[in-house]
C-alpha cells in the first residue's frame, strides 16, 4: 500500500482522517446530552418527548446503515461520505434554529447522514488493507474515536453553563465544515471494486445473512457490544438507586470505562495483526464476561460499593475495545467487493440488538430484584458472543479468519 500523506489525495487516506469522520458520529451522538433538560425548557415539552433526540437517532442510524453501505459499494466511498457530510450540516442548522420541538426532531433525525462516518471508515479500511491488518488499523482508528465520548458531554456541559444549548450544535457544525474540509482534501477513492447496479447491491443481502461466517462475526459484535448497551441500561438505576450516588459521581465513574476501550483498542491495533482476529475476539468476550463475574463475586459475598460495581466494568471496555475491531474487520472481509454493504448491515443488526438488550436491561431492575438481573443480562451476552466466535476459531471458520 502507497504510504499515506496527510491532505495529500494522491494517497490513500490518512488514519488522521478516519479517525475524525469516525469522531464527528461519536461527538453529535453525546454532546448534546447535558442539554437536555435546557432544551426541555427551551421547547416547553416533557423529558420524555426530548429524550428522542437520543433513542430516534438511534434507530435513524440503525435503518440508514442499510442504505449507505450499498451506495457506498455502488458509487464509491467518497461521493457518498461528502454527500452524507454535506446533508448533516444542513440538517444541523436545521436544529439550531428550530422554532418548534417537531422541527427540531426531524432536523436531529436527519443529522443520522453522519453516521455514514462510521460506516464507511470501516470500509475504507477494508478497501486498503487485508483482513488481519484492517483489525489492526480500525482498532487504532476506535483508539482515537474513543477520545470523543470521554470529552464529549464535558466539552457540552461547559458550554451550557455559559451559552444556550444551541452552542452544542453550533460546535458540532463548526467541526463538521472542518472535517468536510478534510475529506475533500484527503480522501481518495477506494473502491474499485463497484458493481453494474445498485440494485445489485441489495441483492447481496440475502448472500450475507446466509453466510455462517457473517452471522458469526456479526453476532459477535451485538453480544459484545450488548453488554456494554446493557450496561448503560442499567448503571443510572444501580448507582442512583441502590447505590445512592449523586449524577456527578455516577458520570465520573464513565470515564475509566471509556478508558479501558481506549486501552482494547490499542491492544487490538497492536496484536490482532500476527494473533488472527478469531483470537482476538475470543479473548475480548472473555475479558468482558471476566468482570462481569467479578462484580458478581463482590455483590454476593456482601461488598456493594461503586468501587466494587464499576471498578470490575473497565473491564468490559478493555474486551470491547479487544474483540470489536476484529468482529468489525470480519464483518467487512466476508465478501470485500461488498464491503459497504457488509458494514452497513453489520452495524444496522449490532445497533438493534443492542438497544433491545439496553431496553431489557432497564425494564427487569428493580429495588426488590437489586443488581442482579443486570448481571444476569450481561454475562449471558458475554456467553453468547463467546459461542459466536467460536465459529470462526472452528475448522469451517479457520478459513475465513485468515482471508
Amino acid at each position: 500500500m502507497q504510504t499515506p500523506r496527510f491532505l495529500d489525495r494522491t494517497t490513500p487516506p490518512h488514519i488522521v482522517t478516519l479517525v475524525l469522520i469516525a469522531g464527528l458520529s461519536a461527538l453529535n451522538m453525546n454532546i448534546f446530552l447535558p442539554a437536555l433538560p435546557a432544551m426541555a425548557r427551551g421547547f416547553d415539552t416533557s423529558y420524555a418527548t426530548i429524550q428522542l433526540t437520543l433513542s430516534g437517532y438511534l434507530t435513524g442510524t440503525a435503518i440508514l446503515q442499510l442504505l449507505l453501505g450499498p451506495l457506498s459499494d455502488r458509487f464509491g466511498r467518497r461521493p457518498v461520505l461528502i454527500a452524507s457530510l454535506a446533508i448533516f450540516l444542513v440538517a444541523t442548522v436545521v436544529c439550531i434554529l428550530a422554532p418548534s420541538i417537531q422541527l427540531f426532531l426531524a432536523g436531529r433525525f436527519v443529522q443520522t447522514t453522519l453516521i455514514a462516518g462510521l460506516v464507511l471508515s470501516r470500509a475504507i479500511v477494508r478497501d486498503m488493507v487485508p483482513m488481519e491488518e484492517a483489525a489492526s488499523m480500525i482498532g487504532y482508528v476506535t483508539m482515537g474515536m474513543t477520545i470523543v465520548p470521554m470529552v464529549g458531554p464535558v466539552l457540552g456541559g461547559l458550554l451550557v453553563d455559559v451559552f444556550p444549548w444551541q452552542s452544542t450544535f453550533v460546535l458540532v457544525f463548526a467541526f463538521g465544515l472542518a472535517v468536510l474540509a478534510v475529506v475533500w482534501l484527503d480522501l481518495k477513492e477506494t473502491n474499485r471494486n463497484r458493481p453494474e447496479s445498485f440494485a445489485a447491491q441489495f441483492h447481496a443481502y440475502p448472500a450475507l445473512l446466509g453466510s455462517g461466517r457473517f452471522w458469526a462475526y456479526t453476532l459477535t459484535t451485538t453480544f459484545a457490544s450488548g453488554v456494554f448497551f446493557s450496561f448503560l441500561g442499567g448503571a443510572p438505576f444501580v448507582g442512583t438507586v441502590l447505590l445512592d450516588m449523586t449524577p456527578t459521581a455516577l458520570g465520573l465513574w464513565f470515564f475509566p470505562i471509556a478508558f479501558g476501550y481506549m486501552v482494547g483498542n490499542y491492544v487490538s491495533g497492536r496484536h490482532a495483526r500476527h494473533l488472527g482476529i478469531g483470537t482476538m475476539m475470543l479473548s475480548g468476550g472473555l475479558i468482558a464476561l471476566a468482570g462481569t463475574l467479578i462484580a458478581a463475586a463482590f455483590f454476593l459475598s456482601g461488598h456493594a460499593s461503586p468501587l466494587t460495581f464499576f471498578g470490575p466494568m473497565v473491564l468490559i471496555g478493555v474486551g470491547n475495545g479487544v474483540a470489536l475491531p476484529s468482529a468489525n474487520a470480519g464483518i467487512v472481509s466476508v465478501r470485500p467487493e461488498l464491503a459497504g454493504s457488509a458494514s452497513g448491515l453489520g452495524g444496522a443488526l449490532t445497533i438493534g440488538g443492542g438497544a433491545a438488550l439496553s431496553a431489557l436491561s432497564g425494564a427487569v431492575l428493580s429495588v426488590e430484584t437489586g443488581i442482579y438481573p443486570l448481571l444476569a443480562i450481561m454475562a449471558a451476552s458475554s456467553l453468547l458472543g463467546i459461542l459466536a466466535c467460536l465459529f470462526v476459531l472452528s475448522p469451517g471458520g479457520r478459513g475465513a479468519a485468515r482471508q
